[in-house]
């Protein structure tokens, strides 16, 4: 069996990575990589090499990438990947295509798959947010394109029923975001983080990812700078990640150089290794700003989530996330709640409503055993589903 999965940027195929392991230990599949976008800048780390390092093939490598900042350039971006990878997914002619989340690219993976009659898996279809970005449609879109659907949770699955996907090309799994927080169990997370990157985590320490938003992209810089001065006045070490690709993003990275002039008590990273940003997260006391791994993944360790502003809003999560308005009183009240002693205790004893950590081995279990040839044609009216 040939499958092909689409990747890119680093927290997508982070997120996918232990499915591909199984994937790629099995001898009856030849698994290939189409990588593409942040993961071939060097602005955003060159994080194929990450790829290379885990012993993936590469099918193919596509500079799709147009760093210009601007709303055209990620569509100009998904027109580059389109046309540069349709002879050779055609000539490859894979039994299945793989593709997760909401970006650009997976798209065109659907795209592909429906136009040249390849089955294909949409991971982490039916999820909503609130907050009027481009990445819902494109992720409901993308679930019409595709032949199956491997979700998170009941919800996303009753989602995608809402818009006339019928029960048996869906899935329930739980998040693969979760699986990776089985691999440093029983491992002392900060021993491990210091010897990876020399470095250690202070007591009260947080992590800080902040993205930009359409909406919030005018001041995207002054709520930045908001989240660490009030976490540097209550006492927190910050750790900060750059931003992803999407339209705004200079405008951030120019705000973290400004803060690193500005606070002694920050480590600003561009782009971690895996084993040392799972061992960092597992050893900080709270998760900042407005990534997803705030709603996916702090509930596994757990610590408490502090989502800031609109993106992400009214996403299914669960009870240590704090969501919060875009402004310095609310950003102050929110690390004052995750701060409370009870709350604490609250997020301590609490589960993952996302699953156990074994979402990869159900998902490998169902490729192993579908008919994808016999399910691709989607003759299914709406209107009865």
């Amino acid at each position: 069996m040939k499958i092909l999965a689409f990747s890119s940027i680093r927290s997508e195929y982070d997120l996918m990575s232990p499915l591909f392991k199984l994937l790629n230990s099995d001898s009856d599949i030849d698994l290939k990589l189409l990588v593409s976008g942040a993961h071939l800048s060097p602005a955003f780390g060159y994080t194929v090499n990450q790829i290379i390092q885990d012993g993936f093939d590469i099918l193919l490598d596509i500079e799709s990438l147009i760093d210009s900042d601007t709303k055209a350039s990620r569509l100009k971006s998904a027109a580059n990947l389109l046309i540069a990878s349709i002879d050779t997914v055609r000539h490859f002619a894979p039994d299945l295509i793989l593709y997760a989340g909401d970006r650009e690219d997976v798209m065109i993976g659907g795209l592909l798959g429906s136009y040249l009659s390849i089955p294909s898996i949409h991971f982490f279809g039916g999820d909503h947010a609130a907050d009027g970005y481009i990445d819902n449609p494109i992720r409901h879109s993308v679930s019409k394109l595709s032949t199956f659907h491997f979700v998170s949770h009941e919800e996303h699955k009753r989602r995608l029923l809402a818009i006339g996907e019928p029960d048996w090309r869906i899935y329930t799994i739980g998040s693969i975001a979760v699986d990776k927080f089985t691999v440093l169990e029983g491992i002392d997370s900060r021993a491990f983080f210091k010897k990876l990157t020399g470095y250690d985590v202070p007591e009260k320490s947080a992590i800080v990812i902040y993205h930009p938003i359409d909406i919030e992209v005018d001041r995207s810089d002054s709520i930045l700078l908001d989240i660490v001065s009030e976490l540097n006045e209550q006492g927190y070490f910050c750790f900060i990640g750059s931003p992803n690709s999407d339209p705004g993003n200079r405008k951030i990275l120019n705000a973290i150089e400004h803060i690193e002039t500005l606070f002694e008590d920050v480590y600003v990273y561009r782009n971690l290794p895996r084993d040392a940003f799972l061992a960092l997260f597992k050893s900080v006391s709270l998760i900042i700003g407005n990534s997803s791994a705030g709603l996916l993944e702090s509930a596994s360790i757990p610590i408490p989530a502090i989502n800031v502003g609109l993106r992400q809003r009214a996403r299914l999560c669960s009870e240590n996330v704090i969501f919060v308005d875009a402004v310095r009183q609310a950003i102050k009240d929110g690390i004052r709640q995750a701060d409370d002693p009870i709350f604490r205790g609250n997020v301590a004893t609490m589960q993952n409503l996302f699953g156990d950590g074994h979402a990869a081995q159900r998902a490998y279990d169902l490729i192993k055993r579908l008919n994808f040839s016999a399910s691709i044609l989607k003759t299914e009216d709406p209107l009865v589903h």
